[in-house]
């Protein structure tokens, strides 16, 4: 047979939890007071030894998007456009064009050619651009 006894907990949140032990004959099961023995913190940290001393590790840092435009482009336009550098273009249908780059924006550049008209050129249609041979 089972009996039901109350179990106290030292413990002021848990309060009474049923228990259920043996019931031995005529003897009534007292629950002892078991108190939780558990050393403070700041004892343990007294006796342990202080970790070793490491260097700091450079934590890597995370990479920034690159930027949108390096004006790469434009840079060098304005290098050839100042310089009066004769360029070769070649279009994607294999034309090849000599000429100066007079002024450039997003979508165009003005190519001067010396007895020729000159041109206003899609960027979108451009194969290539080098020097010309001249330099």
């Amino acid at each position: 047979m089972l009996r039901l006894n109350w179990c106290v907990i030292n413990d002021e949140t848990a309060g009474r939890i049923p228990c259920v032990f043996p019931a031995l004959k005529g003897t009534p099961v007292e629950s002892g007071n078991r108190k939780l023995i558990r050393p403070s913190f700041n004892e343990f940290k007294e006796k342990s030894d202080p970790p070793p001393v490491r260097k700091p590790v450079a934590t890597p840092q995370k990479r920034q998007i690159p930027p949108d435009q390096t004006n790469a482009e434009n840079f060098y336009y304005v290098k050839q456009m100042q310089s009066k550098t004769p360029m070769v273009i070649t279009l994607k249908d294999g034309e090849v064009l000599k000429g100066v780059i007079e002024w450039y924006d997003r979508s165009c550049l003005k190519l001067n050619r010396d007895g020729e008209p000159n041109l206003l050129l899609y960027k979108s249609n451009i194969k290539y651009m080098h020097k010309g041979e001249d330099v």
